[in-house]
């Protein structure tokens, strides 16, 4: 199942009763915020999980219709690790 922000911000403002503009703006202002702390070290939220940026190496790439190799530069992604009462939930 596949979210967006505004299916996120439409449950937002359903659930908290909020106008829909408004839990826009408060979504996009928590993901800024993680983003931004995240780059100066983890980020831990209790019982949900922790947010960290992750370095990927530079690796070698292939188009795979014309064959040609390229090389992929070293990018930070961000990367989420769940809690474990997440998990619990999960399984």
């Amino acid at each position: 199942m596949n979210f967006s922000k505004s299916d996120i911000a439409k449950n937002i403002s359903i659930k908290s009763l909020v106008s829909a503009g408004e839990s826009k703006i408060l979504l996009e202002s928590f993901l800024s915020l993680i983003k931004s702390s995240s780059k100066n070290g983890p980020v831990k939220l209790s019982n949900f999980g922790t947010f960290s940026f992750k370095k990927t190496p530079k690796r070698l790439g292939r188009n795979p219709k014309t064959k040609d190799s390229y090389i992929i530069p070293m990018l930070n992604k961000l990367n989420f690790k769940p809690s474990n009462k997440i998990k619990e939930n999960l399984n």
